[in-house]
């Protein structure tokens, strides 16, 4: 038995798994919407060749029956020598294809880096693309054929008592589920949970430079209803990054007052609802609801809330604001989308519906503009407090939703009912009397009908994955790739059957290290945006740049995000 599991492992490749495995192969190469570095192009690469040999070998199965009955002479023909020569035919296919393709992915990886303005990469890099996809493929290939192996074995113990048909399939069953048990058990239990801890651990900590407040309008100072070490690593730099009144006075050039941050960590109450009504309670401490901004932000994974977003208000209205946010979650954004979103959900419609209803109680003339933002999972989070445009536009005075998922409810709502002949990059909806789309700041000019107040921005950038990103990629081409593609996508980027939903996936891991204006990077166009939904009195085009190089010096100063 020993003898014949090795030989089982170490069977030659299937001819038909060897013909799709080097067409996945190749397809792996094409470019998608970011750079990908050698090593990630080899993991893809592996991933992709193992798909397609899997594919092949099913197909290979589903015609072979049907071989079998072909006419004698014909079988007696395909004999050893026959298959021999087809296989090396294959084999010198699969090499010269690989080959090609190689180079011309090297050549578009090339052209994606200068399209975002980086240098391209060097091309001997990525020789070792083959080397990293050769050695995973032969991994996953050996553990698929430990498993058949394993089925193989079971059915054969249970065809002792079962009929041979069904003791096989019986086998196959409990095999394969017996390895997504594991494989999920192994998931959940080890690295979910390890990941749990490890960043449980990080949110206990502080940045470099952050320390407590004074300002009595800032959450974990010493007079706050909210303890400076229940607000979590990011509710802490929240709070510690507000710009002082010096800084706001020189930008302004008039007095400026100190601006309003508050935050509830995940230690800071039990309960989402316990922690946005401590944190309503927090806004009426620090007299938040006599502003002439309250801006209520839903975080990402991490409780990070972007700083050019809350400091762009800040700024533009001189410290007259206030800002509102609560933790949901310490895992970064990718995982609490697996394990965490409902989270994001609720912790999104219950803070602004709790922030809602003490406001709304205000007289009509004596409320603060009421503004949402969300940025990623923030943003999947902050639109699901609202049922459609109608009801942005009856309880804010404007919205700025940033980089959403495509699992985000009402943005899929309102890109699916887009006006005809507008793209799905770049959705005009209704005219876009309420809800405008943006690729770039310039968009929102677009269409050159009236834009009505309260006004909603959607910012997505055409190469951000987390935008594009679902897993209806595997089998469906979307809209966004078969309509002229965007600006810093490349034109000749094609839909293929699973190729493009593992590059897209791949390019979710680098989606915040592209420059900004790409990927999943929107400094400088969030205060663009801010400057059309709510600008205030006189301002105009010249402080917007002003401001965007303000704080873009900020951000270098202080490391960024």
């Amino acid at each position: 038995m020993g003898e014949r599991r090795r030989l089982r492992l170490n069977a030659p490749l299937d001819t038909a798994g060897i013909v799709l495995a080097a067409t996945f192969f190749s397809l792996s190469l094409t470019p998608s919407l970011l750079p990908r570095p050698w090593t990630l192009q080899g993991i893809i690469a592996g991933v992709l060749t193992a798909t397609g040999y899997l594919a092949g070998v099913f197909a290979g199965t589903l015609v072979r029956p049907a071989a079998a009955r072909l006419p004698a002479k014909w079988r007696a023909a395909w004999n050893r020598k026959g298959r021999r020569r087809v296989r090396r035919l294959v084999a010198t296919f699969g090499c010269g294809l690989g080959a090609a393709s190689l180079v011309l992915g090297v050549r578009a990886q090339r052209d994606i880096y200068v399209l975002m303005g980086l240098d391209p990469p060097e091309r001997l890099n990525y020789l070792g693309v083959p080397l990293i996809a050769a050695a995973l493929f032969l991994a996953l290939l050996a553990a698929a054929r430990a498993l058949r192996i394993a089925a193989r074995a079971l059915g054969r113990l249970l065809g002792r008592w079962f009929p041979a048909t069904a003791a096989q399939f019986a086998a196959g069953l409990g095999v394969g589920v017996l390895a997504v048990f594991l494989t999920d058990g192994i998931l959940t239990e080890t690295l979910l949970k390890g990941a749990d801890r490890s960043f449980a651990a990080i949110n206990t900590e502080t940045a470099p430079g952050v320390t407590p407040p004074g300002a009595t309008t800032l959450s974990g100072s010493p007079s706050s209803l909210v303890s400076w070490t229940s607000l979590g690593l990011e509710g802490r730099a929240f709070a510690a990054d507000a710009p002082t009144v010096g800084e706001l006075s020189r930008f302004s050039g008039r007095p400026a007052v100190s601006p309003i941050r508050v935050y509830a960590g995940l230690d800071s109450a039990e309960t989402t609802h316990e922690r946005a009504a401590l944190a309503v309670r927090e806004l009426e401490r620090t007299g938040a609801f006599g502003r002439k901004v309250l801006c209520v932000i839903t975080t990402t994974g991490t409780g990070w809330v972007d700083p050019q977003a809350g400091a762009a208000l800040e700024f533009m209205y001189g410290g007259d604001t206030a800002l509102v946010s609560m933790q949901y979650s310490y895992l970064p954004s990718w995982l609490s989308f697996l394990v965490d979103r409902e989270r994001a959900r609720a912790a999104g419609r219950e803070l602004f519906d709790q922030v809602y209803a003490r406001w709304s109680v205000l007289p009509a003339g004596h409320r603060p503009k009421l503004l949402v933002f969300g940025e990623s999972l923030g943003a999947f989070g902050a639109e699901s407090a609202f049922g459609g445009d109608r009801d942005l536009r009856e309880r804010t005075d404007g919205a700025l939703f940033v980089g959403p998922p495509d699992s985000s409810a009402l943005w899929r709502r309102l890109v699916d009912g887009r006006d005809p002949g507008s793209r799905e990059a770049l959705p005009v909806y209704r005219d876009g009397e309420t809800v405008r789309f943006a690729n770039r700041p310039s968009d929102l000019d677009f269409p050159a009908s009236p834009w009505n107040a309260p006004r909603v921005v959607y910012l997505q950038h055409p190469s951000d994955p987390i935008v594009w990103w679902t897993p209806r990629l595997v089998l469906a081409r979307p809209d966004w790739l078969e309509e002229r593609r965007g600006d810093d996508v490349l034109p000749w980027i094609r839909w293929y059957p699973f190729v493009t939903f593992w590059q897209i996936t791949a390019d979710l891991v680098f989606s915040l290290d592209a420059p900004p204006g790409h990927g999943h990077d929107y400094d400088g166009d969030v205060i663009a945006a801010w400057a059309r939904i709510a600008p205030p009195d006189g301002w105009d085009d010249a402080r917007t740049a002003a401001l965007t190089i303000l704080l873009a010096k900020h951000a270098a100063g202080s490391g960024g995000q």
